[in-house]
């Protein structure tokens, strides 16, 4: 079984990450603190493959459709493939990876990999937005937006990209969504949801309470208009 996480960078993926290999998942031979499997730069350079096919239609909308019928590039092929060779070499019965960026692909993914086991990651906005990744402008991967010199914006433009590429994508066969606070303040229960999809046994891991609704104590800009109506749809109040 091939499992991939799909979650923008600060939306607490790593910990399920983590679950995944101390159940005894391959997710790499080399792999940093957040779980991400190393080296990245062929999925980085994948990332600005398909870019080149994302239509910017202004403001916070872009066109994907082209993406799901269009010949997929072989550039993109070949570079994820690359980025994943250590995957497909590997023998463990249950594998698989997680990097962020992942998510800025997804419709090819699915697209190359229409059977495997896809974990939908999620996290608050709000909280998802403190800290800074990788991913925070759009443009090093190369999707066009309207840049700004307002960092929270920036990342809650990326946050709101990733969102709409995922939604825009259709799901495929295999799909698990798990909210990142569900899984802090109930993990027994995401726990027995997770071993169902997968079948197998998860092991729990610590967590953090206090990872949850930090956006409260912050005294930053934390809040987009254009958050609300997915925090409606996966159940976070205003």
């Amino acid at each position: 079984m091939l499992i991939t996480i799909i979650g923008r960078g600060h939306s607490g993926t790593r910990a399920i990450s983590h679950t995944l290999m101390s159940s005894g998942v391959f997710m790499g031979g080399l792999l940093n603190e957040s779980g991400d499997m190393l080296p990245p730069d062929d999925l980085y350079e994948a990332c600005r493959v398909m870019a080149k096919y994302v239509v910017y239609k202004g403001g916070l909308e872009w066109d994907f459709a082209a993406l799901h019928t269009m010949p997929i590039d072989p550039a993109f092929t070949r570079l994820v493939e690359s980025y994943l060779a250590q995957v497909f070499s590997n023998r463990s019965e249950h594998k698989g990876w997680k990097l962020p960026e992942t998510t800025l692909i997804y419709p090819w993914i699915v697209r190359m990999f229409p059977d495997i086991h896809y974990i939908h990651w999620v996290r608050d906005p709000r909280d998802s937005i403190m800290g800074a990744h990788l991913t925070d402008d759009l443009s090093d991967f190369g999707v066009p937006y309207e840049k700004t010199d307002d960092v929270r914006l920036r990342r809650a433009i990326s946050w709101k990209y990733q969102r709409e590429i995922v939604k825009a994508t259709p799901t495929p066969q295999y799909t698990c969504k798990v909210r990142f606070e569900d899984f802090v303040l109930q993990q027994d229960e995401v726990l027995e949801k997770l071993q169902e999809y997968l079948g197998i046994p998860l092991g729990k891991i610590i967590v953090r309470p206090d990872t949850v609704g930090r956006w409260k104590k912050d005294s930053g800009e934390h809040y987009f208009e254009f958050f609300q109506d997915d925090m409606t749809e996966l159940g976070y109040a205003s």
